[in-house]
Order: structure tokens, then C-alpha cells, then sequence
């Protein structure tokens, strides 16, 4: 009989084949939002809903030679944990006290992002050079877990 996945593993492994869906061509990220081991919200990175997805031709960030890390304005898509948390927002459902799972670790903006919609847990696989982010979410008492 197989052994069962801890609870991180298993909503991390949710997070990695959401990531699947991911329309960037530079980087596919998946999150999950769980509170109480229930999964409220998935969000994958990639264009708006109804607007084309990225090509080589179209993204900003190949156009422009956007190094990672910097000038996410300059892009057309979203990131998946604001994918995410406009999940929950469009269904009514409430993110307070969650946790969130994310394939990569959140950028400065996810991570403001997070913390004002009141996920005070992030537990993601892939560390993600952003010392803003990091310096924010120590200030706000964000717990981080890496997990391998």
C-alpha cells in the first residue's frame, strides 16, 4: 500500500499540475488557496480572460529583454497568485487565515498582494530572488516554508 502524501505535498502537487495551464511562455507558476485542508481558489500566470495569449511575438517582457525579477508591469499577463485571489474575489469567497501554495515563490506585489487579502501563510517549492518581498513579508509576520 502506498504510503499518503502530507498535506503540503498533496495541495503543492495540486499547485504544480495547475501550473500546467499557464499560458506564459517564460515561466509556468500554479497557486492554490486552501484553508482547513479545503481548496478554495486555483490561479495559473497567463493573459486575462478574452485577451489572446502571450506568443513570442506579442510578450512584452521577450520584446523588451525584461530581465526576471524586474518590471512585472511589463507584462500582459497575471501572476497566478493574483489569478487566485481574483478567484476568490469573483465568488464571494474569503481568503482571511489561508494558506497558499505556489509553485514559485511570490514576487514583491503578489506578496503585498497576499498579505492585504489576509493570507498570513506561504509555502511554495521554488525560491525566488526578491528581497523587497522578502523584507515585506518578515514585517508582516508571514510564515514561509520552502518545501522540497
Amino acid at each position: 500500500m502506498n504510503e499518503r502524501p502530507s498535506w503540503d505535498s498533496y495541495f503543492m502537487k495540486i499547485a504544480e499540475d495547475v501550473a500546467t495551464r499557464s499560458t506564459c511562455l517564460r515561466r509556468s507558476v500554479g497557486a492554490v488557496i486552501v484553508k482547513d485542508k479545503r481548496i478554495l481558489t486555483t490561479g495559473y500566470n497567463g493573459a486575462p480572460t478574452g485577451i489572446e495569449h502571450c506568443t513570442r511575438e506579442t510578450c512584452l517582457r521577450i520584446k523588451f529583454n525584461v530581465p526576471s525579477g524586474e518590471r512585472h508591469e511589463l507584462c500582459r499577463g497575471l501572476h497566478a497568485e493574483q489569478n487566485a485571489i481574483i478567484q476568490a474575489a469573483y465568488h464571494g469567497v474569503s481568503v482571511r487565515g489561508a494558506r497558499i501554495y505556489v509553485t514559485h515563490q511570490p514576487c514583491s506585489i503578489c506578496t503585498k498582494m497576499l498579505i492585504n487579502s489576509g493570507i498570513d501563510t506561504f509555502i511554495y517549492r521554488q525560491p525566488y530572488s526578491d528581497p523587497l518581498a522578502d523584507e515585506i513579508s518578515s514585517a508582516a509576520g508571514i510564515q514561509r516554508i520552502i518545501l522540497d
